[in-house]
Parts: C-alpha cells; sequence; structure tokens
C-alpha cells in the first residue's frame, strides 16, 4: 500500500517511535496525531522527534478540556470503578483520543488507522472499536498483531536496541524499562520489572505522588467539594477560601494537592478483557478525592433500592468502559439510566486528606433537592413519628423464612470451641 495516508496514534515513546519508523520502511506517509490528555510531555520535542524520524506532519490535539468535561466528570457522575480499585484512567482517555484520531483522518483523507497497542493488552480492543463506532470504514495496522513486526520485536527491550539503531531517541532505559501512560486523572506503570507481581514497586517510580509515609504533611487539610445532579461544580479549599469552579482547574488543583499527601495509589493485579491477568501501578490522586466526595454524597441522597440498582448499573458500565465499548448501544443506556439517579445527588461533602488517603467527614444536601436524611425520624433521643413497636412485626416476616428453614433441615450448626 505504498504511498497510502496512515494516522498514527502517536505518544513519543518508545512503541510508537519505532512503529512510525517501521511504517515509513512500509512505504506509508505518516501523520501523527498526539492528543494532549493532560500528561507532563514537551509536545514541541515530540513534534520534533517524529518530523526527525520522517512524519509528514504531526498533528498536535489539546483534548484536555473534552477529556475532563466529556469524559472524567460523567466516571465521577456515574461513580465507575473496575474491579472495586481501578478509576480507569486509560480507559476513559482512549474514547476521547479516539474523536482526535477520526477527526484527524477525515481531514486528511486517511483510509488507515495504526496504533501501538499490544497485542496481549486492552488498548488495541478500545481504540478500534472506539474508531469503527465513529468511523466504520476506516482500516487498523496493529503492528503487535502483525506477523512479521512480531517476529522482529519480541518486546520493549528489541524496541530499545532497534531505537539506538536508528537514532531514536527514547526515555526507556534496559536498566528501568517499565511502561508509563499518562494523562491529566492519573499515570500508571506497568511491565519490565513489574510483571512479577511479588515485586515492590521501586520507591522512584512514582510521578504524580509523594511518599506518604516520608514526605507528606503530618497536618490534615479539609476541602469542601460541591456537585450538581452528581457532577462536580466546584471545590473550596477551606485553609486559604480558594474556590475553584472550572472542571479543568478543579482536577488540576485536586491533583497538585492530593499528590502532596501521597493520595491516590495502587498497585493491583486486574482482569484484562482480552483474558490475561495483569499488574498495574496506578497514581490518581485528584480522580480518588472526587470519587469518595461523590460516593459519600450518593449514599447520603439516594433511596437505597435506587442505590442498589445503580451500583449494579454501575459495575456494567465500568465493564463497558474498561473493555472498550463508551460508544456502544449498551454504554449509552446504562448511563443514561445512572443520570436519572444522580438527579438527586446534589450538595456538598467536606473531605479530609491526610498522608495517604482522603475521607468524608460531613455532607449536606442542596436547599433545592431535598434529602431522605430525617435527623428526627433517626434520632435516638425523640420517635419522630416512627413507632417502635412496628419492628417486631417486621422483624416476624423477616423470621418466616429461617423458621421454615430449620424446620425443613434442623438447626443452624454453631462451631463448638475447642478450648
Amino acid at each position: 500500500m505504498a504511498g497510502e495516508t496512515v494516522i498514527l496514534a502517536y505518544s513519543g515513546g518508545l512503541d510508537t517511535s519505532c512503529i512510525l519508523k517501521w511504517l515509513l520502511d512500509k512505504q506509508y506517509e505518516v501523520i501523527c496525531v498526539l492528543a494532549d490528555v493532560g500528561q507532563q510531555e514537551d509536545f514541541v520535542a515530540a513534534e520534533k522527534k517524529a518530523l526527525k524520524i520522517g512524519a509528514k506532519k504531526v498533528i498536535v490535539a489539546d483534548v484536555k478540556q473534552s477529556f475532563v468535561e466529556n469524559y472524567i466528570w460523567p466516571s465521577i457522575q456515574m461513580g465507575l470503578v473496575y474491579e472495586e480499585r481501578y478509576l480507569l484512567g486509560t480507559s476513559l482517555a482512549r474514547p476521547c483520543i479516539s474523536v482526535a484520531l477520526m477527526e484527524a483522518a477525515r481531514q486528511c483523507g486517511a483510509k488507515y488507522l495504526a496504533h501501538g497497542a499490544t497485542g496481549k493488552g486492552n488498548d488495541q480492543v478500545r481504540f478500534e472499536l472506539c474508531a469503527y463506532a465513529l468511523k466504520p470504514d476506516l482500516k487498523i495496522i496493529a503492528p503487535w498483531r502483525d506477523v512479521e513486526f512480531c517476529r522482529q520485536f519480541q518486546g520493549r527491550q528489541d524496541l530499545i536496541a532497534y531505537a539506538q539503531q536508528h537514532g531514536i531517541e527514547v526515555s526507556a532505559k534496559p536498566a528501568t524499562p517499565w511502561s508509563t501512560d499518562a494523562n491529566i486523572l492519573h499515570i500508571s506503570y506497568e511491565s519490565g520489572i513489574l510483571e512479577d507481581p511479588n515485586t515492590v514497586a521501586p520507591t522512584n517510580l512514582y510521578e504524580m505522588t509523594v511518599d506518604p509515609l516520608t514526605k507528606a504533611p503530618r497536618d490534615p487539610v479539609r476541602l469542601v467539594i460541591q456537585f450538581d445532579q452528581g457532577l462536580p461544580t466546584g471545590v473550596k479549599d477551606l485553609a486559604s477560601s480558594r474556590a475553584y469552579t472550572k472542571p479543568l482547574e478543579m482536577l488540576e488543583f485536586l491533583n497538585k494537592l492530593g499528590g502532596s499527601y501521597g493520595v491516590g495509589r495502587i498497585d493491583i493485579v486486574e482482569n484484562r478483557y482480552v483474558g490475561l491477568k495483569s499488574r498495574g501501578v496506578y497514581e490518581t490522586p485528584g480522580g480518588t478525592i472526587l470519587f469518595a466526595a461523590h460516593q459519600d454524597l450518593e449514599v447520603f441522597a439516594l433511596d437505597r433500592e435506587v442505590l442498589r440498582t445503580k451500583q449494579v448499573l454501575r459495575d456494567r458500565m465500568a465493564d463497558y468502559v474498561y473493555n472498550g465499548f463508551w460508544f456502544s448501544p449498551e454504554a449509552i443506556y446504562a448511563r443514561r439510566c445512572i443520570e436519572l439517579a444522580e438527579q438527586r445527588v446534589s450538595g456538598t461533602v467536606t473531605v479530609e486528606l491526610a498522608p495517604g488517603y482522603c475521607r468524608a467527614i460531613a455532607r449536606k444536601a442542596a436547599e433545592d433537592v431535598g434529602a431522605l436524611y430525617n435527623e428526627q425520624l433517626v434520632s435516638m433521643d425523640v420517635h419522630g413519628g416512627y413507632v417502635p413497636q412496628d419492628a417486631g412485626g417486621f422483624i416476624a416476616i423477616n423470621a418466616v423464612r429461617i423458621r421454615e428453614h430449620v424446620r425443613a433441615f434442623g438447626a443452624y450448626e454453631v462451631p463448638k470451641d475447642d478450648k
């Protein structure tokens, strides 16, 4: 396909820099799209690197604001967390980046999209499903699934040698060959020495957060976070009285403050969509603070059964996002259902940060929304309209099933203490 135009999802890192050179050797004309999703990247240097390697053109797409407002904020609203721990920092960035890639493909008349996602990972699925949803006629070039490419490159060590052979500057070194993916929500680390799940991640790995045991301030700090229908709308630092109301500024502030307290570090093994288990180390300071505050307000505001139903949809939606189905009918349906529940999740949450963690310590519903929390009804000092005698019937009805089980199968055995 000599002379055909290819849009390359370019990061400036080891994999995509080598893939750029490989595509050029295949006689493709390559246009690199570098999406700015808030990573600390020297975009000028990355552009120069791509052009030096031989790219026809480099498009730097600033999508930070879109990423925060159209992907991160809805994720906070929905309370998305994958397998109870991962806040989906990489997963959420992929549909946002894909939109920029498809816009570049349309503008440049490109028929091909190339990416550097590994054949063992989730990102190949995410990028390609998003691409097919947004531009169904696009053709994909996935070097890590190409027989010839895989024969030439077994992994990162071969790429490093290839880069050195062709004069391509990369940050990865043979001594510390872990892979990094960064954006304004998080930084993830994987591969290399991290592939052994029993190896403790080195202390110099972390970039967004300080060591909470040795470098975080000892005195806690408090914030008030405001939500409107589940979406963050304001953050106030109680120490300085400074307030932030723009989504991008709010997240930047929370990242800086949360990072200074070492908030948002996790080291996990997760289940990839392609069937493998992988080890990942993540830093998500601002997202962790927002998630904790939203979760607290949500339990406070929602009816119990609505909350339980919403949690089922949340878990399904987290799977959809992780697996690459942001643009899918099932994801649209789940999101709209959750948004209906979130109509009542408005108010403020006071959050306290201390070394290594954050917690909600107070909450208040918005006055124009109302609250299910009834202080008089729940008070231990007055009955408040609650009839204690009614609880006897409630317990009796619930005991029918337990008693019937004992009648049919005998009493429950209680383990005996050997002492």
